[in-house]
C-alpha cells in the first residue's frame, strides 16, 4: 500500500491533476506559485498576510520578478489562488514551504516561521504527501525540525509521506535568471522522496541537480552565500587599503578581472542588504558552534561587511571636512534605499544603518527612491522626496548608496555640490560637483 502512494503521486505529478500548495507567497513563493501553475497545475498559495492574499485573488502583482499579465492570466483561468487558512492543506499533495528565516538580534537564526508552518502542516497531513523547505536554514533543519513533527502522526518517510529540501536560488531583479532558469539543488531524506520531489520540481524548472540528501542541499545554499559574503567583506578590506594607499580600487578591480583565469570579480559597496548573503552564513557559523567549531573566515568577513556603513558615513564627515563643513547641521541626501540596483528590497539594506547614523551625528537626512516611496525606519516614516535640481543644489552632500538604472548620473554630479559615492556611478563624469569614491 505504501509503495503506491508513491506511485500514486507519481502518477497525479504527471498528468498534472496532483494539488499542489506554497506556503508563504514572498520573493521566493509567489515566483514559484506561477511556475506551477503555468506548468498546468492547480496551485493554493497559503500565507498569512492578508494584503498578499487579497492581491493574489485580485491578479496584482506585488513582486517585480512576477509580470502582472501574467498573475492576472492564471488567476483567471482557476490554476492559481491563495488563503489564510492552513486546513485546506488537508487536500493538498504537495506542499513546499517558502517562509522567511531570519536572525534574531543575538544573529542566532530565528526558524520560528519554519516551525509555525510545520506545525500546521502536521495538523493537517494526510499519507501520501510531498513536503519540500525550500527556506534557507542550517544543515540539519529538514530532518530535526520538520521530520519528528510530521512522523509523529504515525507516518513513515519516504513510504507513507515524502520530505525533501530544495534551497531557493531568487535574485530579485535579476533579469536574465529565474525561478524556471535556475538550476534546482534537491535532497530527499530518501531516495523515494528524492524522486518524488524531482518529479514535482522538474515541471516547473529548466535543471534539477539531485544530491544524496537533505543536509547537502541544506549546506550548497549556505555555500554559495558564504562564498559571496566572505568575496564581498575581502574587496571591501581591500577598498579600505586602497583608500590608504591613495589608490583607486574600482581601477585595481577593473585591470584584474582581465586574467581569464583564476580570478573572479567582486565589488565594494556601502554593506550588505537583502535576506541571503548579511544573513546565510550567520546560519552556518551558529550551527558549527554548535559543534565546538569557530568559523572564522565567515565571522571576520561579518564584521568587515557590518562596518562598511560607518566607514561610508566616515567618508561623509571627511569629505565634508574639505568642504569647511560640519556633518551637524549639514543636508543628506541619499540615492537610493533599497539593498540594491533595481529593486525595491529594503530588507538588510546598508542604507538604513547609513542614515541612522548620519542622523545620530546631526545630520538633516532625506532621501529619493524611486523604488521606494516610503521608509519605516526606528517608528518614523520617511518619505522619497521629489528628485529636483534644487534639491540636488540645495543639499550639502548626496550620497550614493544604490545605484538604480533610472538615476541621470551626470544630471545628478552636474547638479550636486558634493557627492559620496559608493557605487562606482561617477567613473568617467566630470562636473561642478566634487566626487569622492569608496
Amino acid at each position: 500500500m505504501s509503495q503506491d502512494m508513491g506511485e500514486r503521486l507519481l502518477a497525479r505529478i504527471s498528468n498534472r491533476t496532483a494539488r499542489v500548495s506554497v506556503v508563504g507567497l514572498g520573493y521566493v513563493g509567489l515566483p514559484l506559485a506561477v511556475e506551477f501553475a503555468k506548468a498546468g497545475f492547480r496551485v493554493v498559495g497559503l500565507e498569512v498576510d492578508q494584503r498578499k492574499v487579497e492581491q493574489v485573488w485580485a491578479g496584482q502583482s506585488y513582486i517585480p520578478d512576477v509580470p502582472q499579465a501574467e498573475l492576472d492570466a492564471l488567476v483567471a483561468e482557476g490554476l492559481l489562488t491563495a488563503t489564510m487558512d492552513y486546513s485546506m492543506l488537508a487536500e493538498m499533495d504537495t506542499i513546499s514551504i517558502c517562509v522567511p528565516t531570519p536572525l534574531r538580534k543575538s544573529k542566532d537564526p530565528d526558524i520560528s516561521y519554519i516551525v509555525a508552518a510545520t506545525e500546521g502542516i502536521a495538523r493537517y497531513s494526510h499519507p501520501g504527501q510531498l513536503v519540500v523547505l525550500e527556506s534557507t536554514t542550517y544543515p540539519g533543519t529538514t530532518e530535526e525540525v520538520i521530520l519528528p513533527r510530521i512522523r509523529a502522526n504515525g507516518y513513515r518517510v519516504g513510504q507513507d509521506f515524502f520530505l525533501a529540501f530544495s534551497p531557493e536560488r531568487v535574485d530579485p531583479g535579476n533579469k536574465r535568471y529565474g525561478t524556471r532558469n535556475t538550476p534546482k539543488i534537491i535532497g530527499g531524506v530518501t531516495p523515494r522522496c528524492l524522486e518524488i520531489a524531482c518529479a514535482l520540481y522538474q515541471t516547473a524548472v529548466d535543471a534539477i541537480v539531485p544530491v544524496s540528501s537533505t543536509r547537502v542541499a541544506e549546506m550548497v545554499k549556505l555555500l554559495e552565500n558564504t562564498f559571496r559574503a566572505v568575496n564581498i567583506g575581502l574587496v571591501n578590506e581591500i577598498a579600505i587599503m586602497c583608500d590608504k594607499l591613495g589608490i583607486d580600487v574600482w581601477e585595481v578591480i577593473e585591470a584584474a578581472k582581465t586574467k581569464p583565469f583564476g580570478f573572479m570579480p567582486f565589488y565594494p559597496g556601502p554593506g550588505l542588504g537583502g535576506h541571503c548573503i548579511p544573513i546565510d552564513p550567520n546560519y552556518l557559523s551558529w550551527k558549527l558552534k554548535t559543534l565546538n567549531y569557530h568559523a572564522r573566515f565567515i565571522e571576520l568577513a561579518g564584521e568587515i561587511n557590518s562596518a562598511m556603513p560607518l566607514y561610508v558615513v566616515s567618508k561623509t564627515i571627511d569629505a565634508l571636512n574639505e568642504l569647511r563643513k560640519p556633518l551637524n547641521g549639514s543636508q543628506v541626501l541619499v540615492l537610493g534605499v533599497a539593498y540594491k540596483r533595481d529593486v525595491k528590497d529594503v530588507r538588510e539594506s546598508p542604507a538604513l544603518d547609513i542614515i541612522r547614523l548620519l542622523k545620530e551625528k546631526g545630520a538633516q537626512v532625506a532621501y529619493h527612491d524611486p523604488y521606494v516611496p516610503e521608509l519605516p525606519l526606528d517608528g518614523e516614516v520617511l518619505t522619497s522626496v521629489e528628485l529636483k535640481r534644487s534639491v540636488l543644489s540645495e543639499a550639502d552632500c548626496v550620497l550614493v548608496t544604490a545605484d538604480h538604472s533610472l538615476y541621470d548620473w551626470p544630471w545628478v554630479v552636474a547638479n550636486s555640490r558634493l557627492v559620496v559615492d559608493t557605487r562606482n556611478v561617477t567613473q568617467g563624469i566630470h562636473g561642478k560637483a566634487t566626487i569622492v569614491r569608496l
